[in-house]
């Protein structure tokens, strides 16, 4: 069950310091699963009437390395930023972006002891697979709402509630911990794209459903995926004993497909909204020609 966040409040069950240690990490490739959500997310670029000129990638690393090239390749005529917390790291897997091209190294991390420096308002903001992982989410999405140009839009993806079911309840079979912190509900995100400032959210969900050949398998995607950064996870390591039951388990009790092999559903979260138009403190003050401003400028 989703329990959204209040405010600028960490999410519920998730570990505001094991996140920021999943972020901190190097990888040297994007989840396959992160690049086939960005391949998506980038077919609903053709939903926009008008190409943004101008778009800002927040962690590619983690959004998808093979989505960042795709991005340029989809708009070649507008220039891009980067927001990650591995910029170097980033840079040299992306091999840079060409003169039309902007790099930020995410200042969350507390490298260096001078600000890093802001990117500068964008057409676009792109997030993949990434709010999910967030502590304050309602917080980055208004930061990332100051990012936005008038007219512009933000594009994001994450994992919703249904994600790991079959994974949850297998844990929950046999008296163990919570695989994951609980994702947040799509009509959650919506309703804290309202609260952060942005106007006319759509939101959007489908089920992927992956399949592997053994339990091993399965553990070594997942890792790549995430890791566990429910609040009540166990302190200590698990010894090898619980491993072999786990592999066990995954064997014996997840949903299999036609062709036999383990499967696990995941919710995705699509959702896009528009930068919102300032807002007063007395709707009922505006004027008729100042409405009429305000529609002739809202996206269509």
């Amino acid at each position: 069950m989703s329990v959204p966040p209040s405010d600028d409040d960490l999410v519920p069950d998730l570990d505001p310091v094991a996140a920021a240690r999943w972020r901190a990490r190097t990888s040297e490739v994007s989840p396959w699963l992160h690049e086939e959500v960005a391949r998506r997310m980038v077919e609903r670029l053709q939903w926009f009437r008008q190409p943004p000129a101008s778009w800002l990638h927040w962690e590619p690393v983690n959004g998808g390395l093979q989505a960042h090239r795709l991005l340029r390749a989809q708009l070649p005529g507008a220039s891009h930023q980067v927001w990650s917390g591995q910029l170097a790291h980033a840079l040299a897997l992306t091999g840079g972006g060409g003169t039309r091209a902007r790099w930020h190294p995410a200042a969350w991390l507390g490298r260096g002891k001078t600000p890093a420096p802001a990117p500068q308002p964008t057409d676009m903001l792109w997030a993949n697979m990434l709010l999910h992982q967030e502590p304050r989410p309602l917080a980055l999405l208004r930061r990332w709402q100051q990012l936005v140009r008038p007219q512009g839009f933000l594009m994001f993806s994450c994992l919703g509630p249904d994600s790991l079911a079959g994974l949850r309840a297998l844990y929950a079979r046999h008296g163990w911990h919570a695989p994951a912190h609980p994702f947040t509900d799509m009509h959650d995100w919506g309703d804290m794209l309202v609260q952060a400032g942005f106007a006319e959210p759509v939101m959007d969900m489908e089920h992927i459903v992956l399949t592997w050949s053994s339990a091993d398998a399965l553990l070594q995607e997942l890792r790549g995926l995430g890791r566990n950064l429910h609040a009540a996870r166990p302190a200590g390591l698990r010894g090898r004993g619980w491993l072999r039951q786990l592999r066990q388990a995954l064997e014996d009790e997840l949903p299999r497909s036609a062709d036999g092999r383990l499967q696990l559903v995941f919710e995705i979260v699509y959702g896009h909204a528009f930068q919102g138009e300032p807002r007063r403190r007395d709707p009922s003050r505006v004027s008729l020609d100042e409405m009429r401003t305000m529609l002739r400028q809202r996206p269509r």
